[in-house]
């Protein structure tokens, strides 16, 4: 294209906290127990299911991951509360999610050698913002000292890719010249941490992007954004339904599935063939086939979908050079993870190395970026 438009610079910012699969798995036992004994009358009747217990093995088998940070860590663990512990702050407060998105937006401006000044927009797409309004963007753009325009976009774990696709075209069609691309992933006050099945799934982490023309861009590493492709399909399968309108349903804002919950065999059966083929179609349509690909940074939901979607695109398991995982220290963070893949392992590439960023999660949605290092 006439104006090329590249990645040119991410961060990646980790909480200070971390919570093993030996600490989640104590606590949900301990929680799972006391709820056995509260309901043994009900148990006895078959009036309520018995919670069962859950184990290190089981997790990382079930999903790859070994380890997940927590912004807040307190409370997570209390068998009485299993939720984090966050304080609520003051209106002239700075947000809890703004202040993790300052801190990536700040390395991934160190990272592509730009200032306040030189950033004409800011979008904050992430799966969960904290509040309606005024826009996390919006606080984060004024925190950072930028001028220009700001927003929030959800859609839930594609946020990330689908915020790259929306400063892309913008930089493209010249209505921006050097974006920043936030993802927040504020995910622990929305996990179910008393289901057996999904309260080790999801981290939390803060990640940034810089996308801007390449005439304007000179940092060290570069990725020419080739070409973009997006896709949704609504599904039930993964959902949470917490929202405004809670109160007016007069139902309980606190319930399970107001809560992340999902249909993990639906989800695995239907999302893998369909990320396959979307990805293949996309690389044909800029003439390129999996051969051709370097780099894989997938979506960091489950290690057996990435497994099988590798072996989908290749005929052969990837390598873990090619498609590297990152979800055994991170777990799912959400929409962050093919980015926080791209953050920590890119600088490798060379020149001409060709790269697939993609995401996918609930609505189904799924996003891609072919990219080329400059």
């Amino acid at each position: 294209m006439s104006n090329p438009v590249v990645i040119s610079g991410t961060g990646l910012w980790t909480p200070p906290h971390a919570i093993s699969n030996e600490e989640l798995v104590t606590a949900y036992n301990a929680h799972a127990d006391l709820f056995n004994t509260e309901n043994a009358a009900a148990i006895e009747a078959g009036e309520v299911a018995a919670k069962v217990h859950s184990s290190a093995e089981f997790i990382e088998k079930a999903s790859g991951i070994k380890s997940r940070f927590a912004y807040i860590k307190d409370g997570i663990l209390d068998i009485n509360r299993l939720c984090p512990n966050i304080p609520k702050r003051a209106d002239d407060e700075l947000s809890d999610q703004a202040e993790m998105g300052v801190h990536a937006a700040r390395l991934a401006m160190a990272a592509a050698n730009k200032t306040a000044a030189d950033i004409d927009a800011i979008i904050v797409s992430c799966t969960y913002t904290q509040r309606s309004y005024p826009a996390i963007a919006v606080e984060i753009q004024n925190a950072l000292g930028v001028e220009g325009f700001a927003f929030d976009m959800l859609v839930a774990c594609s946020a990330a890719t689908f915020g790259i696709h929306r400063a892309y075209e913008m930089v493209a069609a010249g209505t921006a010249k050097t974006l920043l691309v936030i993802n927040p992933e504020l995910t622990s006050p929305q996990c179910n941490w008393g289901n057996r099945d999904s309260h080790f799934i999801f981290g939390d982490v803060s990640v940034a992007t810089v996308v801007e023309s390449a005439e304007t861009s000179n940092s060290d590493h570069r990725y020419e954004i080739l070409s973009t492709k997006a896709l949704t399909s609504y599904s039930n399968n993964i959902r949470s339904n917490f929202g405004f309108v809670d109160r007016a349903n007069d139902s309980d804002p606190y319930s399970a599935d107001r809560l992340f919950h999902q249909n993990g065999r639906k989800v695995f059966k239907e999302v893998c063939p369909m990320v396959a083929n979307h990805i293949t179609e996309h690389l044909q349509s800029n003439d390129l086939g999996s051969e051709d690909v370097s780099r894989w940074w997938l979506h960091q939901a489950n290690i057996n979908m990435n497994s099988l979607i590798g072996k989908k695109l290749l005929g052969r398991d990837a390598t873990p050079e090619e498609a590297p995982i990152v979800l055994d220290r991170y777990a799912n963070t959400a929409s962050a993870g093919s980015l926080i893949a791209f953050n920590l392992y890119h600088e490798d590439l060379v020149a001409g190395d060709y790269g697939v960023i993609c995401s996918f999660g609930a609505g189904y949605s799924i996003g891609s970026m072919v990219v080329r290092k400059v």
